[in-house]
């Protein structure tokens, strides 16, 4: 089966909740894509994968102790990532430098932590559930306990645009605020 990710993305298209923006010529963004258009691509990546159209990058046998992560699709706009949450592993608190960015959990749960610009705040996504990040979100996630024991790992699937080339991480100071503690190039790798 061929993937559906490949497909021309109609970039801001209107939906029934949102009509079609037109943007000042002095509006700059890194991309011609929105999260609307990014929560489109990972919920389309999920399905493909759901529908078996990229069994051929999933591996033999999961692994239960270390995330993995496979590209699903890449352009010069989006990049977009399978990727698997085992139990205690986390991103550690990041943003994605200049890039916007949207998941889907696939399957179990997941557990953001946001940095609110004064706190850490959780919210719990579920299967099925959507995120997206604009510019200069700082967030950790990790895989929430489950209410149906499994030996899978939670699978999510993200899409970054323009395509991730940094990350930054973060730790909370005592005065809580954040302290940028190191700035990584991903060369094509994902979290």
């Amino acid at each position: 089966m061929t993937s559906t990710l490949s497909r021309p993305v109609a970039v801001g298209a209107p939906t029934q909740h949102q009509p079609r923006r037109t943007l000042s010529p002095t509006h700059h963004l890194p991309t011609r894509l929105r999260p609307a258009d990014l929560l489109r691509l990972t919920d389309q990546g999920a399905s493909d994968v759901l529908d078996g159209r990229h069994d051929d990058l999933l591996p033999r046998y999961w692994d239960r102790e270390q995330r993995w992560a496979t590209r699903l699709h890449y352009d010069d706009d989006v990049d977009v990532w399978l990727i698997s949450w085992t139990p205690d592993e986390s991103t550690d608190l990041h943003d994605h430098a200049g890039s916007l960015g949207a998941l889907t959990v696939l399957s179990g749960a997941l557990t953001e932590y946001r940095w609110t610009g004064s706190q850490l705040r959780a919210r719990t996504l579920e299967e099925g559930d959507q995120a997206s990040f604009p510019l200069g979100w700082v967030h950790d996630v990790v895989r929430s306990p489950s209410r149906v024991v499994t030996s899978e790992p939670t699978l999510s699937v993200h899409a970054y645009s323009p395509p991730l080339t940094a990350m930054s991480y973060y730790e909370v100071t005592d005065s809580q605020s954040l302290k940028r503690t190191k700035t990584v190039l991903t060369d094509g790798g994902a979290a």
